[in-house]
């Protein structure tokens, strides 16, 4: 694949205006699928089950089969709806997107066209220098997951030189609501950063509503982000391409950034954009041509003749309205107030995505400062080398278990890293790694006061350099003490024993 011709990305900026817009699909947590009886389990579940096992005859399209909708993803996208500031619609219809793909059982999609449950709403981003953004919400439409397409022989894992591919229909039917923003204008320089951001928000929102687990990596949340370019002074807007399935919060703002200076390279050329799909590529940070991007009379939608309209009572609404959770820029503005975390701080948890995980720990009963010490630090680092995420290693509730160990003068910071390594590792709570690798600091004095005299009597002129007072050289003796105790020591406490002794 040849490499596309990059413009600065400030040149681009001064020739050009980006003109945005983001549909992004949340994944729904039901217990079942979308119009189907067949079981959606949670991400581990999910990931662990065998190809085309958690299916059901509706979800193939199989002769006969009817689909029957799945009430609890109905009340979640209206809670949705409801959070992104929208209009809940009196009666909505599902209807048919007509397309074939292998991983489309039915030749058909069951989504929503004209009549989407939720419509016209706006909401606040925030940016990480505390700028708010209204990000204006065209719809908000419940449909159904297609299947996952396996590509293989290829070196990339993707379809571009593949020799064949497999398809998995576990993923067909599963409930999804896909939001549809409307044209953003005025994103100017920041366009990747509001993209990011945006998307941030969309996944705080759906995690605190309890309705998806929101992880992009797996899929639980993925944005297909439009991007055109005009000329500066010109009203007609350009034509878009829309990038698919970006994966990470950095690839979204990587992915626009990239289409805006690939864009303003072929314009600048005097060459034409193509409406397309384009892939994004993680390992190059670059986008390829998909297939030519279809205009909605292209999916020859009609209303879908098995199912009826949805017409939410209006009790149904305001119940649903009435358990919204706390806007997510009003909670993170809240949280780093009453955590007192400074605008830098705060934004080391908010863009890790550990806010919930922080929030928890601090609830089990660390403070915010070593909660934050813990999830940014060490745990993170060790997520890092594990290519996983640091939710996934260790409990908010066994962190502060481990914070509690160093608070009592159980652990050293350095022994409390251990014992996080042997949590992280399966073998039980912090107390249980503690007494199964006999970790606990040594608060023996006598053991220490044994240890002492026999580093002083080992360096008898360490020992009388402090006598005349040159304190600073204790520190080879508590060196030395230290490591006879194999770090089973407080540093500290070691230091006064070590002065006491050596005043005798």
């Amino acid at each position: 694949m040849a490499t596309a011709k990059l413009m600065d990305f400030d040149k681009a900026l001064e020739l050009f205006e980006p003109v945005l817009g983001f549909e992004v699909h949340v994944e729904l947590n039901t217990n079942t699928k979308m119009f189907s009886d067949a079981p959606n389990p949670a991400n581990e579940a999910y990931h662990a089950a065998e190809p085309n096992t958690l299916i059901a005859p509706v979800d193939l399209g199989l002769p006969g089969s009817l689909p029957v909708v799945n009430e609890t993803a109905i009340r979640s996208s209206i809670s949705l709806g409801l959070a992104l500031g929208c209009s809940i619609a009196e009666s909505s219809r599902f209807a048919r997107k007509n397309y074939f793909y292998p991983d489309l059982g039915k030749n058909y999609q069951i989504s929503q066209y004209d009549e989407p449950i939720a419509y016209e709403g706006s909401v606040e981003v925030e940016l990480e220098d505390g700028t708010i953004v209204q990000i204006p919400i065209e719809r908000a439409h419940m449909e159904e997951d297609a299947g996952k397409l396996t590509h293989m022989g290829g070196a990339t894992g993707r379809i571009q030189g593949a020799e064949y591919s497999l398809v998995d229909y576990n993923r067909a039917g599963v409930p999804l609501v896909e939001i549809v923003t409307k044209t953003i204008f005025g994103a100017e320089h920041r366009a990747p950063e509001v993209a990011k951001a945006y998307v941030q928000t969309i996944r705080d929102i759906v995690r605190s509503l309890g309705i998806s687990e929101a992880r992009l990596e797996r899929g639980n949340l993925r944005c297909d982000a439009n991007v055109s370019l005009r000329p500066r002074g010109q009203e007609k807007l350009g034509t878009r391409t829309e990038t698919k399935n970006v994966n990470s919060m950095r690839s979204v703002e990587r992915a626009v950034r990239y289409e805006i200076q690939r864009q303003a390279q072929i314009l600048a050329d005097g060459g034409t954009i193509t409406q397309e799909t384009r892939h994004w590529h993680e390992d190059t940070g670059t986008t390829s041509p998909g297939r030519p991007k279809s205009d909605a009379d292209d999916y020859r939608y009609f209303p879908e003749p098995d199912l009826l309209p949805v017409e939410p009572a209006a009790e149904l609404i305001e119940e649903l309205r009435a358990a919204l959770p706390e806007q997510p820029v009003a909670r993170r503005r809240r949280l780093m107030a009453e955590w007192g975390f400074t605008d830098l701080e705060f934004q080391d948890v908010r863009n890790g995505g550990l806010l919930e995980v922080v929030e928890a720990t601090i609830a089990a009963g660390a403070t915010p400062a070593t909660a934050r010490k813990w999830w940014t630090g060490e745990i993170t680092r060790l997520a890092n080398t594990q290519e996983k995420d640091a939710s996934d290693l260790i409990s908010p509730e066994n962190v502060a278990a481990l914070q509690k160990l160093v608070d009592a003068g159980t652990l050293t910071d350095k022994l409390a890293r251990q014992v996080l390594e042997g949590v992280i590792a399966g073998e039980g709570t912090p107390q249980e790694v503690v007494d199964g690798r006999g970790l606990a600091v040594v608060s023996d004095d006598g053991a220490l006061i044994a240890a002492i005299d026999e580093a002083l009597a080992a360096q008898p002129d360490v020992l009388a350099k402090i006598k005349d007072g040159k304190v600073q050289a204790a520190g080879a003796v508590i060196g030395a003490v230290m490591k006879a105790m194999k770090g089973q020591a407080d540093a500290a406490r070691v230091r006064e024993l070590v002065l006491e002794r050596a005043a005798q």
